[in-house]
């Protein structure tokens, strides 16, 4: 006897049973060791923050990195799944900072660099516990134990060795740069690294300020635009906006588009130069203000300004500026000039803008190679230096408010307004970002790009819109990386510089560093390495460590290599073994660690990193907004998995668009819905087979091994004789075949609606169809081949299944197995799909029918006609000849479905319907133009007769005005109008419609329907089994005392009631009696317009 199963189990607390299975016999260390010997298959798992908690964004990967291994595991792959820790970087900083009491780098220093590291290492893991248990309760199986660590030395050494190679070739550099940079945390961002905090809308100042002209270059374009008659008036200005004002001390130039048509104009007593296509922006009327009248005096292009010298709106720079011969003994060329840029539009602004090469990359590209220095006058903290000595300490976005009261108080300040703009803000703490001019390390990634883009080539990107879309686009769009860090916990640069030749070299190893300096390191953190000198061998001086440390992203770029100590260990593993089969991360990660795995691996290898990559979208809270804690907008995941099990989470996430990179809205309505309308279901039909199978003492078939090849089920096919039995294994064949080819290609998208599909079959056709098969009292051989089918569908789905929904199938499994079978469903091989099992003719036909029992139901729903209700008919038309011979042929099937008395079959659809028709006039409308309205009078004209001819393909021609018109089904719209009684759909070639007359006898017929259903559902509330017997009380209830409909319906069906409820002894009462009979166990069931009042008892 199979284990009897609890029809109302409680999942979480099952799926809790299961992990204790699976901890007892080490399953996953198993499925591993099982496999030894067989190929291997490489999954890369992407290093997570241990400082914080997990979250949905960590479930939705989680969930497909766990499928696709336990996949590939049970197809017969050797699957190592290595958890790793990203221990460095400012998310461990700033935690450290906050607890410490530290607000900036010089309080860390004047902490300790080497206590404050101390302290990241002792906080680095705090969480790791959670996560583990979090992990394993999601049912994720993964290596805990062998797990890797960025902050380890073999993982640093490894990074070192990355490092080297890109130095030897010439793909390390030292730059100066305009980079994102955050102030709090003062150090760089790389380019990618701005996508991962996201822009947020702010409010800045927007003001205009006006410059004053000086004389032109001589040798300019703009000397030869003003010269002589053509001078600029003396009071001349040049407006230009700027949304940054803090950046105004630093102006070094002003840019105009040279194709842009620029405008001088007298207003208010001066003359002003702005761009033409600007001046209604700022002249005309706007909200209360009124126009304000301008003249204008000329309008020339931008290329004439070129030149064009102005006076320094501050004087902390204007040592630099431009003589008239355009030189300057400290700046090249000079400061302070009009400059073309390529980057000026008309969109906003005055379409002049304000350059500071130090805070700009346009502005920095624009100054290159005129000499001119690029300045940029504040420290690390972002705070203005002594060069600006007015504003000296002052955080630069603090200044604003004083800069733009001195410009008023001097007249230089035209204008003064706000914007609400989007504006970047630091992945790590949230800070408004400052673009700056800095000095890194970079990786040159524009001299690879070809290799990156053959890289990303050879990949297969789920979705594949990926691969040319946001990560192919990115590829092509790739600047030079930005590596270095200015911080202090993180893997340190490996570059010592002497200070005296400057000589720079880079270091690969610990062993070479001690070879250099006679000192090995057996930690590698910064407060270790930088007391390590090395003697310079070109000057005898002393080389010392450059103070930088390595971007976080930098490490998880290089874990495939970092996390086997290549190439000091496991060097022929990992080339044997490289790149990865498959990795998978969230959609932001095409900006972060893919991007970095691909970079490294094509410097290093000219390959990618990983084969295969499945890409998700983002979880959302309910209301569309992102997850927040603060604002509580979603349920704790782990609160979730406690009311509703992991396989319903699990199932949720990866049966939406989330696994197609789209935004998924997460509710635990969602949750709920899947539980109800899948597990369920698939729980039920599991229960049924096992509730049946114990009342005849049925055991599992001898020879139903599923699992891998299933040997035994040629011999059973031959036996069976039950069109439901093939079915069922056909369409069970058919998933094997879908899912496994979905799963090969990486799309989940394909292969998780197949199994939900499948549920429905097996519950609603094949088990409801079957149900009197398996009730039978005698034990004939129909009945043992329908056990052995169910059986075998249900093994085999739960082997399809288990990789998605873990727990629910090892649950069945356990209870379904042989001796023959594997300890657990995912030590099982997965299912080989067998085309002999599979019979295309009968699936034709279960589709056809099931389609007209769909459209029926649908009919029954619209019009809410209960499907315990009897009809009288369902009368069918279809233009399918096959489709009609099949439906012929499984008319008892159709009658019993759809709960009606015949299936009567139509030639013509007119038959059901009359039809009107309208003229199409999106096709007609462009043929006949004015003649039109007549056209579409003579269509409404038009009979059921020739309307049907023309939907059978005829061509009907009219006449309009001597022009004759071919009218065709494309031309018309067609309506039908239901004949009477008769409710109607029409789907493709088949239409079906449903005769809604009630007789007196269907209604009798419905009210029984209704009140077996009641029986039923008291015998389940009285914890009856399904064989035990009955006695049955009933009367009409107290809201329509004494009915004699009911009396009369209950005697003309009575044995049908008694038979379907197992009842061998039935009283009809007085309306009130029952409550007479004490402990009966008493039910009101509604009825159509009526109510029965029933009772049962136990019949011993």
């Amino acid at each position: 006897m199979y284990k009897p199963v609890d029809p109302k189990v409680d999942f979480a607390k099952q799926e809790e049973d299961v992990l204790k299975f699976w901890e007892k016999n080490d399953v996953f260390k198993k499925s591993v060791l099982s496999r030894d010997g067989r190929d291997n298959y490489i999954f890369f798992d992407g290093p997570p923050f241990a400082t914080g908690l997990p979250h949905f964004g960590h479930f939705v990967p989680g969930t497909i990195k766990d499928i696709i291994p336990r996949y590939k595991t049970m197809k017969g792959f050797r699957v190592e799944r290595r958890f790793g820790w990203d221990c460095h970087g400012l998310p461990v900083e700033n935690l450290i900072e906050k607890e410490l009491g530290l607000n900036s780098k010089t309080d860390i220093e004047k902490y300790g660099i080497d206590k404050f590291n101390e302290a990241c290492r002792a906080s680095v893991l705090r969480y790791v516990k959670e996560w583990k248990q979090t992990i394993t309760r999601l049912g994720r199986w993964v290596d805990f134990e062998n797990d890797y660590k960025t902050m380890e030395p073999a993982f640093m050494e490894s990074i070192w060795w990355v490092m080297k190679s890109l130095w030897e070739k010439g793909l390390l550099y030292e730059g100066y740069y305009i980079l994102p940079y955050c102030p709090r945390c003062s150090t760089v961002l790389s380019n990618h690294e701005l996508n991962l905090g996201g822009y947020k809308d702010v409010h800045d100042p927007a003001i205009t300020v006006r410059f004053k002209t000086l004389s032109p270059v001589k040798t300019s374009p703009a000397a030869k635009t003003f010269e002589g008659k053509n001078a600029l008036p003396s009071d001349t200005y040049l407006l230009a906006w700027t949304t940054t004002p803090w950046t105004l001390p630093s102006n070094l130039g002003l840019a105009v588009g040279a194709d842009i048509d620029y405008a001088l104009i007298e207003y208010d007593g001066a003359h002003y130069i702005m761009a033409l296509p600007r001046l209604e922006a700022y002249f005309a009327k706007s909200g209360k203000e009124e126009a304000k009248e301008y003249k204008l005096i000329w309008t020339k292009k931008g290329a004439e300004l070129e030149g064009l010298r102005y006076e320094p709106l501050f004087p902390y720079f204007k040592n630099l500026a431009a003589d008239e011969n355009g030189k300057n003994a400290e700046a090249g060329q000079g400061a302070f000039r009009i400059l073309i840029g390529d980057f000026v539009t008309t969109e906003d602004g005055t379409g002049i803008v304000h350059t500071a090469p130090g805070f700009g990359e346009d502005d920095n590209r624009i100054f290159k190679d005129t000499g001119v220095p690029t300045i940029c006058p504040v420290d690390a903290e972002c705070k203005f230096t002594n060069e600006v000595s007015d504003y000296q300490g002052l955080f630069v976005k603090d200044a604003d408010k004083q800069i733009m009261e001195r410009l008023k108080a001097e007249g230089k300040l035209f204008k003064k307004a706000q914007i609400l703009h989007s504006y970047p803000h630091c992945w790590r703490c949230s800070s408004p970002l400052i673009y700056r001019a800095v000095a890194s390390w970079f990786v040159s990634v524009t001299k690879i790009k070809d290799k990156l883009l053959n890289a990303n080539s050879k990949i297969n990107w789920q979705p594949d819109h990926i691969k040319t879309g946001r990560f192919g686009k990115w590829l092509e769009g790739a600047r030079d990386w930005a590596i270095s860090r200015n911080r202090y916990w993180g893997n340190p640069i490996p570059i010592w510089k002497c200070a005296d030749c400057g000589e720079t070299i880079c270091v690969g190893s610990r062993e070479e560093l001690k070879e250099l300096s006679g000192v090995f390191p057996e930690d590698m953190h910064k407060h270790f390495v930088d007391k390590i000198n090395i003697p310079c061998k070109k000057c005898n001086g002393t080389m010392k460590r450059v103070p930088e440390v390595l971007d976080c992203w930098f490490e998880s770029g290089s874990m495939p290599y970092a996390q086997q100590h290549y190439p000091f260990e496991n060097k022929e593993h990992f080339e044997k073994n490289f790149p990865a089969d498959f990795i998978s991360e969230g959609l932001d990660q095409t900006r972060g660690w893919f991007y970095t795995l691909t970079i490294l691996a094509a410097a290093l290898f000219d390959e990618p990193a990983f084969k295969n990559c499945i890409v998700n979208g983002l979880v959302l809270a309910e209301d569309g907004k992102k997850m927040s804690k603060s604002l509580r907008n979603y349920t704790d995941p782990n609160e979730v998995i406690k009311q509703f099990g992991a396989d319903a989470l699990r199932l949720f996430l990866m049966n939406s668009n989330v696994v197609k990179a789209d935004d998924l809205k997460y509710s635990d309505e969602g949750v709920r819905d899947v539980l109800k309308g899948i597990l369920i279901p698939f729980w039920n039909s599991y229960s049924f087979y096992i509730t049946y199978a114990n009342i005849d003492g049925v055991k599992p078939p001898h020879n139903a091994k599923v699992d891998g090849k299933d040997e035994g089920v040629e011999e059973f096919l031959a036996k069976l004789n039950n069109p439901l039995d093939l079915w069922i294994l056909s369409v069970t064949e058919k998933l094997v075949a879908d899912v496994t080819e979905a799963l090969d290609k990486y799309d989940l998208a394909q292969a998780i609606p197949p199994m939900v599909e499948y549920i429905d079959l097996l519950n609603n056709w094949y088990i409801r169809r079957s149900r009197r098969r398996f009730w039978k009292s005698e034990n004939d051989g129909d009945k043992a081949q329908a056990y052995e089918t169910l059986y075998r569908a249900l093994k085999k789905f739960s082997l399809v299944a288990a990789p998605v929904v873990p727990f629910i199938t090892e649950s069945i499994w356990q209870n379904l197995r042989t001796e023959k079978d594997a300890l657990s469903i995912h030590l099982a091989d997965y299912p080989e799909y067998n085309e002999k099992i599979r019979n295309s003719e009968l699936e034709f036909k279960m589709k056809t029918v099931q389609k007209a029992v769909s459209m029926g139901r649908a009919l029954r729903y619209q019009f809410n006609l209960k499907i315990r209700q009897p009809l009288k008919a369902v009368e069918i038309v279809t233009l399918n000849p096959e489709e009609k011979r099949v439906l012929l042929e499984m008319e008892e099937s159709i009658i019993e479905e759809l709960n009606v008395k015949e299936v009567i079959f139509h030639e013509k659809e007119d038959e059901l319907v009359e039809y009107s028709a309208k003229a199409n006039f999106k096709v007609l409308g462009k043929e006949l133009g004015p003649l039109m309205k007549k056209a579409a009078a003579i269509i409404e004209q038009m009979n059921s007769s020739e309307i049907q001819n023309i939907m059978e393909g005829a061509t009907l021609s009219i006449d309009i005005e001597g022009k004759s018109v071919e009218i065709t089904a494309d031309k018309i719209v067609i309506n039908r109008i239901e004949k009477a009684s008769l409710k109607i759909v029409n789907e493709g070639t088949l239409t079906v419609g449903l005769n809604t007359e009630l007789t007196e006898e269907l209604l009798m017929e419905g009210y029984i329907r209704d009140l077996v259903r009641g029986i039923q559902t008291l015998r389940k509330e009285c914890g009856l089994d399904v064989t035990d017997r009955i006695k049955l009380y009933l009367s009409a209830s107290q809201k329509n005392a004494d009915n004699k409909e009911l009396e009369k319906a209950f005697e003309l069906f009575k044995d049908y009631v008694c038979d379907e409820t197992l009842t061998v002894q039935s009283s009809w009462l007085k309306t009130g009696e029952l409550t007479k009979l004490g402990s009966i166990k008493t039910s009101l069931v509604e009825a159509g317009d009526y109510e029965w009042e029933i009772g049962i008892e136990k019949n011993n």
